[in-house]
């Protein structure tokens, strides 16, 4: 009932709007009764592409940087909604993800993977909504794709202009803004069936409405539901101690759906010729089920899982840009508050099932640990876990501009960022005594709440110079400080009459490791009270400096400064080569364990030779870049004890590849292609514990990578091809076809080939046990006609069945014995239909 409420809410919006639009019509400029209305949307291989990647409006064959672009039209062609859709298109482009709303991006083989936990390092890619970042801990959010009018994908370090979340690159999310001169909408809909699943589909709206000569709000609805695919099979998994367990009451086909609706409203106000204010929100909430991740051994597409799993995932973005001259120069100001809520909870059976096998010598799980009740009777050990997030980003930006037609061009501004995150991952075992629980919280066997900042300051600039009318010199730099803070609680309780403490046995970790009012640890036995919690639902603080009397977050802070240096050469019209040196980085920050040592920023740079070529009056295009950066002491995240997220810096790292785009326009016959190569290897060994001069000698240390392992998760190939032919039928409509094709080559998920199994304490490979992302080859047709006013299209996604391996993950640290695929969306067969007005 839910779902049917909210599409009628949002076939409500649409039908609304539909029925305002006599009325509005009147004071709006009229249009021939067969033309289509509102703008028609550029052709990305044939019109001239406007881009922003420079904080200035330019050509994309003027910039000197290796970008993509896709616009409006191409974006609406290729039926483009999501992350998982636009990624596919774009050749420097890969990530990890366990479901929607958790995905990690990366660019240009800059992957250690093990990225993405919710108080890991911040990510290497910036991604923005307009102006605006959006890039969060934990997970980039899946923007709903709709009424964009291109998405831009900035390769290489970004740092000068776009700072410290944009290390290795930046994708740009810019949405149409509202048009002041004529009234216009549309709206689209969609149903689809998924071979071996359900049934999905969906509905999106989009009105323009000018308010006056200076004031104009343009609005957008969605809700879409998509089909699951994955199985939840009946099963059962038996412990050393007599406790077996089944599945039936979560039993069910097509799993893995979700629902996604929002909406997003922007207001243009003109204020005179040279001033422009534009307020703007965004929310969006998605619910999503089951898991997305299929394990192998149980069969294609198949998982046995045995408790409640789901998603609930709400951001709502407000922003303010503020567009003026101050004499010739621009002014612009650019600010919002993002604020994102997580929900989830997981199944976390894997982890009984693997440590009632690694410590099968002592009497399985049962055996080593304390799973019992209140009377003392031993219950079943499997954990369920309930994760909550709640992530808060303010950001502001101040920046000015000369005038682009100068032989002198300055790009100048100040930036600051705060963005916060209140983490809660709360490990339930039915039944559990609670003495043996946390204290406070029956039931819980782990528990962890903390509260994480990181700040960002900057200002920057960047000047290019014409030495010569062909020759221009650009140089940039920005100036940077980061404060990163955590404070909180993780681990066990404490029964204070014990031993045991707690279910796990342990005397150290969890309550053990708080202060009282004696200034020490509860384990050292000081006496005292337990200090009061300084993270709301935990029993007190264990990651914390303790000064004075006083709680503190543990922090880090830095400062430094990167560059980028460009020299473009432009023979002649349509031809443009560029040389670009240049840095970017990601602050440090601290480890969840408050044993492990904070890490260290890490540092990329970029050496990087690129073209630009216009041809054939227009109709052909081919771009392309060869680089090598090199990634100094980068930041690797793994699972540590415990199953539980250590950030460390490992060695450093060499990227050498290649990427290329070309576009060719034949009038009814449009073709483009995308491709790189990337060459990723570490240059020294990653050691198991930290070793500054890498050879990973001495009691317990060993390699668990060796010099030259290639970088995890990116391809060594990613290669996508379009082709669409239109032609004319009869005086008004055109129909046409289409196709798209993507490949890539496999990819290892793991970089380290050694770690200790727990238990045993043999040397096992994760990356072999955990399994390697095969390569994939996916197809995509379409056909239709677009008649005008009206678009009607039948399509045919994975047209082969594919089972692309986008990610594998395991549920921690030492279940191997269950490697999780996450897989593109099995073949798709759906009808779309559209209406402009």
């Amino acid at each position: 009932m839910p779902i049917v409420r909210r599409t009628l809410s949002v076939a409500l919006l649409v039908s609304s709007a539909l029925a305002t639009l006599p009325a509005l019509a009147q004071s709006a400029t009229q249009q021939p009764a067969d033309a289509p209305a509102g703008p028609a949307p550029a052709d990305d291989t044939q019109d001239e592409i406007i881009v922003t990647a420079q904080k200035r409006d330019e050509n994309i064959q003027s910039v000197p940087i290796s970008i993509q672009a896709i616009g409006t039209r191409r974006l609406d062609q290729l039926n483009v909604t999501s992350f998982a859709d636009y990624s596919q298109l774009l050749p420097s482009v890969a990530f990890q993800s366990s479901q929607p709303g958790v995905t990690t991006v990366y660019m240009r083989g800059v992957a250690s993977g093990g990225d993405g936990n919710h108080s890991g390092s911040l990510p290497s890619v910036g991604v923005y909504l307009d102006e605006q970042p959006v890039t969060t801990i934990g997970g980039t959010p899946d923007i709903h794709i709709y009424d964009v009018a291109r998405i831009e994908s900035l390769a290489g370090p970004q740092g000068t202009l776009y700072g410290a979340s944009s290390e290795a690159g930046t994708i740009r999310i810019i949405t149409n803004k509202p048009d002041l001169k004529e009234f216009y909408g549309r709206v689209d809909g969609e149903l689809n069936t998924v071979k071996s699943g359900g049934r999905g589909g969906r509905l999106e709206g989009m009105l323009n409405i000018p308010l006056s000569r200076n004031a104009a709000l343009r609005v957008v609805g969605f809700y879409q539901h998509d089909a699951g695919f994955i199985d939840n099979v009946p099963g059962t998994r038996s412990f050393i101690g007599g406790i077996t367990v089944d599945n039936p009451e979560f039993v069910e086909k097509d799993y893995n759906d979700a629902d996604l609706w929002g909406g997003r409203a922007a207001l243009k106000i003109d204020l005179d010729d040279n001033w422009t204010v534009t307020p703007t929100v965004l929310y969006q909430e998605q619910r999503a089920h089951g898991t997305f991740g299929y394990d192998a051994r149980v069969g294609d597409l198949e998982v046995q899982h045995f408790f409640p799993e789901y998603r609930r995932d709400r951001f709502v973005q407000a922003a303010l840009t503020i567009e003026g001259k101050v004499g010739n120069w621009d002014l612009t100001y650019a600010g919002a508050y993002f604020d994102r809520r997580a929900l989830q909870s997981s199944d976390y059976t894997d982890y009984a099932e693997a440590y009632d096998s690694l410590y099968a010598s002592v009497g399985g799980i049962a055996g080593y640990f304390y799973f019992q009740n209140d009377t003392g009777q031993q219950i079943d050990s499997r954990q369920r876990i309930i994760g909550t997030d709640h992530f808060r980003k303010m950001s502001q930006e101040l920046r000015v501009a000369s005038p682009q037609d100068e032989r002198f061009r300055l790009v100048a501004g100040a930036f600051y960022q705060r963005q916060s995150n209140r983490i809660g991952q709360d490990y339930r075992v039915a039944d559990l005594a609670d003495n043996l629980s946390v204290n406070g919280r029956p039931g819980t066997l782990w528990l962890t709440e903390q509260y994480r900042v990181d700040k960002d300051y900057a200002v920057f600039g960047e000047a290019s110079y014409d030495l010569l009318p062909k020759l221009t010199l650009t140089a940039g730099g920005r100036a940077y400080i980061f404060d990163n803070s955590l404070i909180g609680f993780f681990g066990f309780g404490r029964d204070f009459d014990g031993p045991p403490y707690n279910a796990a046995g342990s005397s150290r970790t969890g309550v053990a490791g708080c202060y009282t009012t004696t200034g020490a640890l509860v384990r050292d036995n000081p006496g005292g009270t337990l200090l009061p919690a300084a993270v709301g639902g935990s029993p007190c603080t264990n990651l914390v400096q303790y000064v004075g009397g006083t709680l503190r977050p543990r922090s880090v802070d830095g400062q430094g400064a990167t560059y980028r240096l460009n020299l473009t050469w432009k023979p002649t019209d349509g031809l443009m080569f560029y040389g670009t040196w240049s840095k970017g980085f990601r602050p440090g920050g601290i480890n969840r364990r408050a044993t492990v040592a904070p890490y260290a920023p890490d540092f990329l740079i970029n050496y990087e030779a690129g073209w630009k070529t216009t041809l054939l009056g227009g109709r052909l295009r081919w771009n392309g870049a060869v680089y090598q950066q090199n990634w100094n002491a980068f930041q690797f995240s793994f699972l540590g004890a415990n199953s539980f997220t250590e950030i460390h810096n490992g060695p450093d790292a060499r990227i050498r590849g290649i990427e290329s785009d070309v576009a060719l326009n034949l009038g009814g016959l449009s073709l483009t292609a995308a491709g790189s190569y990337t060459d990723a290897r570490i240059q020294r060994n990653l050691c198991a514990i930290d070793d500054p001069t890498y050879s990973c000698a001495g009691t317990d240390n060993f390699i668990a990578a060796p010099v030259g392992t290639r970088l995890p998760v990116t391809p060594r190939f990613k290669v996508s091809g379009n082709a669409r032919y239109t032609t004319p039928i009869g005086s008004t409509a055109k129909g046409y076809v289409q196709a798209l094709v993507t490949h890539q080559s496999s990819a290892s998920s793991d970089i380290r080939t050694a770690v200790v199994e727990t238990g045993t304490g043999d040397i096992v490979d994760p990356a072999a046990l955990q399994g390697r992302l095969a390569a994939f080859t996916t197809a995509n047709f379409a056909v239709g006609t677009d008649l005008g006013k009206y678009s009607l299209e039948l399509y045919l996604q994975n047209a082969f069945d594919e089972r692309a391996q986008l990610s594998r993950f395991q549920q921690c640290g030492s279940c191997f014995q269950r490697p999780y695929i996450v897989t593109n969306t099995p073949r798709t067969i759906g009808i779309r239909a559209g209406a402009r007005f």
